[in-house]
């Protein structure tokens, strides 16, 4: 880490850092001296929300930063699902964010992959409501990763 990070938190808000869950009673800042892996949560998405294709790549990926014992397999569960989201989607630019997202993954940036995935949730929205991607084929991606989230 180049430089601090300070974060404020309010009474009652929690954070995950370094795979700890920390609730804080009271208003607090926060300073990182040095490099930490850390997820607020209103950042956190909890099972039963992700209902789409990407929201459930950003569960997995969100669980590589706070379960670090199940790092490994949340990890494999990641690539299995870029690989089916890339023959999936056929949107320009959800592909080459994809491509990306599974880069920041590959050089331990989970975190930068978070901020990503959530950039495409706007155009995400638009393929699903538009009907441009087939029920079936959401069906299938629910499907697929349905088992591992429980």
């Amino acid at each position: 880490m180049k430089s601090t990070l300070r974060i404020s938190l309010k009474a009652g808000e929690k954070i995950f850092i370094n795979g700890a869950v920390l609730r804080v009673d009271r208003k607090v800042a926060l300073e990182f001296l040095n490099d930490v892996t850390f997820l607020l949560e209103n950042h956190v998405l909890q099972p039963e929300d992700a209902t789409t294709p990407l929201r459930q790549l950003y569960f997995i990926a969100q669980m590589i930063l706070i379960n670090p014992e199940g790092k490994e397999q949340s990890t494999a569960m990641f690539r299995k699902s870029i690989v089916m989201l890339l023959s999936c989607f056929h949107n320009e630019e959800v592909l080459a964010e994809l491509k990306r997202i599974d880069g920041l993954v590959s050089t331990g940036r989970a975190f930068d992959a978070l901020k990503a995935i959530r950039s495409l949730y706007p155009i995400e929205d638009h393929i699903l409501n538009s009907q441009e991607m087939p029920a079936a084929t959401i069906e299938h991606i629910r499907r697929e990763i349905a088992p591992w989230q429980r």
